[in-house]
């Protein structure tokens, strides 16, 4: 079941730029882990605004749930989205840590006793437990973060869109939000991971690259993977691993083993 279906989808913010976004033809199924990657200015962000009603398309459609989406239900698409921006400063309401985890599920009209307890569970869960009482603006860039994290997690929507959302973690704690959403792979919700990383995309069920408002390449990270003159041609930098794939090809260096190894070892990092 396609939980999002995108059809011939067109946006610009002006004549003068162009189209940002050209002719997206996209269906995410339910229970899907998407990475949509590009370069900045591909176009990725600006989808994931158009699909939580942000922005208003060109032309095309968006359908959520099998509503499509349109001026005046932009709010009823969004009871089933919640999303991650790359800069935590434009989310946060509350004085608190736990004001502004609070505030979506106040929105749900949730009893005080299951919010207290999503509070709980998501703050442990990207490690930000002991801050609930902290001011939001007292924090550093990935503690805001986690937070924003934690907050759309707890909105427990069927839909989760993730747009650059650890761009400010460092390396360890980009891995415990990557384990975190990996636990919510249960078939049940929904995830997009909107990156520039190749890194963030290898657990991901299926892959999408953007190029300058188009989709050049959509499949399991495997099989996109191996498309890396696109994926440079994209504004993407190979993994590591795949880079030393190619001086072995360019070396005319056979060894199966260790290339499968490297392949392998690719898709783990």
């Amino acid at each position: 079941m396609n939980i999002i279906e995108i059809k011939d989808l067109s946006f610009l913010y002006s004549e003068e730029e162009g189209l940002v976004l050209r002719d997206i033809n996209l269906n995410i199924e339910k229970g899907e882990w998407v990475a949509i990657l590009g370069h900045n200015g591909s176009g990725k962000s600006t989808l994931s605004k158009l699909i939580v009603g942000l922005l208003e398309k060109k032309s095309g459609s968006i359908i959520v749930n099998e509503k499509e989406l349109c001026v005046g239900n932009e709010y009823e698409i969004r009871e089933s989205i919640s999303i991650v921006f790359q800069n935590p400063d434009n989310q946060f309401v509350g004085a608190t840590v736990k004001d502004d985890i609070a505030f979506g599920l106040e929105n749900q009209l949730l009893t005080r006793e299951e919010m207290i307890k999503r509070i709980d569970y998501y703050s442990k869960k990207v490690n930000m437990h002991g801050f609930l009482n902290k001011e939001p603006h007292n924090l550093s860039g990935g503690e805001k973060q986690r937070v924003a994290i934690a907050g759309a997690l707890a909105m427990d929507t069927e839909i989760i869109i993730l747009d650059e959302a650890t761009s400010m973690l460092d390396p360890r704690g980009k891995s415990e939000v990557i384990e975190t959403i990996k636990s919510l792979q249960d078939g049940d919700k929904t995830i997009i991971t909107i990156t520039h990383e190749l890194s963030e995309a290898v657990l991901c069920d299926r892959v999408i690259v953007l190029n300058k408002g188009r989709i050049v390449l959509d499949g399991a990270p495997k099989e996109v993977f191996k498309e890396r003159e696109l994926i440079v041609e994209a504004g993407l930098d190979i993994l590591p691993t795949l880079k030393v794939l190619d001086k072995l090809e360019e070396e005319n260096i056979d060894n199966d083993k260790l290339k499968e190894i490297l392949w392998e070892l690719s898709l783990t990092m």
